[in-house]
Order: C-alpha cells, then sequence, then structure tokens
C-alpha cells in the first residue's frame, strides 16, 4: 500500500507543488484548503489523478482524515496584504489549525511537518540566519500576525514533540518563488515580474538596497521533502543562501524579461527585514541539500506562467 499523507494548505503555491512532488513519489494525497488565499487552478491538474482526494474545509475545525503516514501543515496566508488583510485567521491558523493538524498526526502516529518561516528571524541582528538565532521580532507590530503565529507553531509543535511524542518537523522557509506564486501577493519576484511584463515601472521600497535570498520552488520542495524523510525534529533552514538586493533583483527580472520597465521608489514598510539570508549548514549536513536553480534561471522558468497571468 502506499503511504498517504495529508497536506493542508494544498491549493496554495507551495502546498500544490508539494503534493505533485508527494505524488511523483508514489505517495497518495489528500489536499484541504479553505481558498481564503489558496487557489483551485493550482490543483486543477490533478482532477483525474485517482491517488489525490481533496476536501475544501477550514483547519480550524477539527476535522478528522483517517489514518495518514504524514502530515505536511502549509496552511497560512504567506504574503504581506494576505495577512494583514486576514490577520485574526492568521493568528487562528497557526495556532489552533497547527494543534488541530498535530492531534491528527498523533491519533495516527505519522510523521508532521510544519511550514515555519524566516520571519521568526525578524529584521535580524545576525547575518546570515542560522536556526540558533532567536531573532528580532516586533510583537506587537503589524507583521506581527504572521511572526508571531509562525513563532507559536514553532513552539507548539515542539511541545507535541517532547510532550506527546510526535514525530516532527520544522522547516523555516525563506523566499520562494516560480510557478503557481499569485501575480499579486506583494511579494518581490511577482510584483516585479508583473511589473516588467505590463511596461510598467517597478515599485522598490525603500532605497533598494535590503537583501532577500530566492531560492526556486522546486529546490525548496526537495528539501521539504527530504527533512519529512529525516529523524531531525529542530528547525533547519531551507532557502537559497546567495544574497541579492532589490535593485540587483529587480535588474535580473529586467533582463530576464527584456522589458524596458523603470523603476520607481516607494517608501519602505513598518518592520520590513533590511537582511534576509539563510545559513543553510544545518540544511547541508543533515539532508545533504542545497538549491540548484540560479535566479535567472528561475526567472526563465517561470515567464510562461506570469505571462499566463496578464
Amino acid at each position: 500500500m502506499p503511504q498517504r499523507a495529508l497536506v493542508t494548505g494544498a491549493a496554495g503555491f507551495l502546498g500544490s507543488h508539494l503534493t505533485d512532488r508527494l505524488l511523483a513519489e508514489g505517495f497518495t494525497v489528500l489536499g484541504v484548503d479553505n481558498f481564503s488565499t489558496g487557489n483551485p487552478g493550482n490543483l486543477a491538474h490533478l482532477v483525474s489523478e485517482p491517488r489525490f482526494a481533496f476536501e475544501e474545509r477550514d483547519i480550524c475545525q477539527f476535522f478528522d482524515p483517517g489514518p495518514v503516514d504524514f502530515v505536511f501543515n502549509m496552511a497560512s496566508p504567506a504574503s504581506p496584504p494576505e495577512y494583514l488583510r486576514l490577520a485574526l485567521e492568521t493568528l487562528h491558523v497557526g495556532s489552533i489549525g497547527t494543534e488541530n493538524a498535530l492531534a491528527i498526526a498523533h491519533k495516527y502516529d505519522a510523521a508532521f511537518l510544519h511550514a515555519s518561516t524566516s520571519e521568526c528571524y525578524g529584521d535580524p541582528l545576525v547575518h546570515p540566519q542560522p536556526e540558533s538565532y532567536w531573532g528580532n521580532v516586533n510583537p506587537v507590530g503589524p507583521r506581527s500576525v504572521y511572526d508571531e503565529a509562525k513563532r507559536f507553531s514553532e513552539s507548539l509543535t515542539m511541545a507535541w514533540h517532547r510532550y506527546r511524542g510526535v514525530n516532527t518537523h520544522l522547516v523555516r522557509i525563506f523566499n520562494t518563488y516560480g510557478p503557481r506564486l499569485h501575480p499579486s501577493d506583494g511579494r518581490v519576484i511577482s510584483n516585479f515580474v508583473m511589473q516588467a511584463l505590463r511596461g510598467e515601472p517597478l515599485t522598490v521600497y525603500g532605497d533598494g538596497s535590503q537583501t532577500r535570498s530566492f531560492c526556486f520552488v522546486s529546490d525548496l520542495i526537495d528539501g521539504i521533502f527530504r527533512l519529512a524523510l529525516s529523524d531531525e525534529h529542530l528547525p533547519v533552514n531551507i532557502g537559497n543562501p546567495i544574497e541579492f538586493t532589490i535593485l540587483e533583483c529587480a535588474q535580473a527580472v529586467l533582463e530576464v524579461t527584456g522589458s524596458a520597465s523603470t523603476l520607481t521608489f516607494a517608501q519602505l514598510p513598518q518592520d520590513d527585514p533590511t537582511r534576509r539570508q539563510p545559513d543553510i549548514t544545518r540544511a547541508r549536513s543533515i539532508l545533504d541539500w542545497e538549491p540548484k536553480i540560479s535566479l535567472r534561471e528561475g526567472l526563465t522558468l517561470s515567464l510562461d506562467f506570469f505571462r499566463s497571468q496578464l
């Protein structure tokens, strides 16, 4: 019998790609999503896949999916416009929803992987960011609904591991892009690519000297899959360690798209991190993982998708 996985947030950008990887590895998959930010189109290609089933539901309401071998908890708004629009829902899914997913893993003795975030590090005072860094987070700022939901869900996950014996895994995800990234989700790559394809000025927040590290989605999913099969319970950074300024990213987008767009500058949002770069030493040693796809290669692989969204 193939192993069975539950994927929460399955209609999201990452959840849908993870579902594809699990199916490719021979799993049967039950995907759940309430479509608060997920897109049914991300799963449309699986409509006739016999090893995939889908249920529309909010994981903050407890449910029993039946026996599963793995629970991948990917459910949460992830882009700033969405988690600011859905502030309370973001806090709820990081607490109530995560605990419900952990309870399912406990009941069926399933491995549990929680999708956490580099936002646990806040605006970091340590660079690059190792998993041992505790972070510099504003607990009452606008972004705290996401940052603190994810930090609490990490604590909750470790408590279920330590006190209930659940086989848990924590992945701290750094900036990721690729096909199915919502074109208007407010993140750097989608903003820049869509503006470049439309011939509009690229909006740079601040002076563009702040940095990000961009990981192509297939690399990220490979890291997540390896972590779920590992014996590691403490957080592991998964992201691309090559650091770009926002201006360098804008230039790469202009080159790949061939756009003649100019740049326009806007005020930096409150608590927006000035630097972001993962230390992936642990991922390399524990998972034998590191990203393979460069930023320009990944942008090229994403262009057809973004053009289809025009």
